[in-house]
């Protein structure tokens, strides 16, 4: 089953004290790469994110949005008694005729005076169990949406491979035809130098040089490999886990074999069919570095 390297998904969760929303976006990449971004002090989460991506993605750039706010409560904010007084006692000898409830209201606006137990007095981790299954939602949406992509280029892939086997279908029936071409020409040639010098040539040589060309433009094995290659590239294509690095280094074999049938079949036409082959398996190439 193919997967697409791309892909989104999100979730959320919404309770009385605590919201947590995820994003995810996945990108291609040859490895997997995992990014998170996150406010202070729920960074902790990172190790734990990357281990659920893992565990879903094998390969891609994956970049996690993750917000979590709590909702304070009264028991989250305390005075810092030591601090206040610490205040008071420098600002009395600054400030003889105030009174100390008037000092009080400066005070309190200055740093240090009250602590955040948001920030700094709770565990972040003691809300993980809240934060995981809204991950595992957000990396079921974007799974979703990564095989309906693949399923899409699964079906594109096959029609280029039939591209490919119809033509070279008509590249292996002109094969035969080449070697016939070539005597024909050669015969010709040869006849019109020797009417032109009367010279005698041995049909030996005739044969010998046409023998030459024959196992030169030979592009029978090159057709078995390709069409090799095309069967087990649709095999793959059907694997249960998706097999984008297998199918990428099958498509470059593809690629080297077309490319062999074009540089020894001295003919026209097979040219022209082995042009179009090899565009297509261009395209399939490219398609291939979106499958994970």
């Amino acid at each position: 089953m193919l997967v697409s390297m791309t892909g989104f998904g999100s979730a959320r969760f919404e309770g009385e004290l605590l919201h947590v929303s995820a994003e995810l976006r996945a990108l291609n990449n040859r490895y997997l790469k995992i990014t998170t971004k996150c406010l202070e002090p729920y960074n902790v989460f990172e190790s734990e994110i990357e281990r659920l991506v893992r565990a879903k993605i094998h390969r891609g750039t994956v970049q996690v949005v993750l917000r979590v706010f709590r909702e304070p409560a009264p028991e989250d904010f305390r005075l810092n008694q030591t601090a206040v007084r610490s205040y008071l006692d420098q600002l009395r000898p600054l400030a003889p005729s105030m009174e100390t409830s008037d000092l009080l209201g400066h005070v309190l606006t200055l740093p240090g005076v009250v602590d955040d137990a948001v920030l700094h007095g709770s565990d972040p981790m003691e809300f993980w169990p809240h934060v995981a299954p809204v991950i595992e939602q957000a990396l079921e949406s974007l799974q979703k949406m990564r095989v309906e992509e693949g399923r899409a280029m699964r079906l594109e892939l096959l029609e280029n491979c039939e591209s490919i086997r119809k033509n070279l279908d008509l590249v292996a029936n002109r094969s035969p035809n080449v070697v016939e071409a070539f005597r024909d020409r050669l015969v010709e040639r040869v006849g019109a130098l020797v009417a032109e010098f009367d010279v005698a040539v041995d049909k030996a040589d005739l044969i010998r040089e046409v023998s030459i060309f024959a196992e030169r433009s030979d592009i029978a094995e090159e057709i078995v490999r390709l069409r090799s290659h095309l069967d087990q590239f649709a095999r793959m294509i059907d694997e249960t886990e998706s097999s984008g690095r297998k199918l990428e280094f099958l498509s470059q074999e593809m690629f080297r074999e077309a490319n062999t049938i074009g540089s020894k079949a001295s003919d026209v036409e097979i040219s022209r069919h082995t042009v179009e082959i090899k565009g297509v398996i261009e395209r399939i190439r490219e398609m291939i570095q979106n499958v994970e």
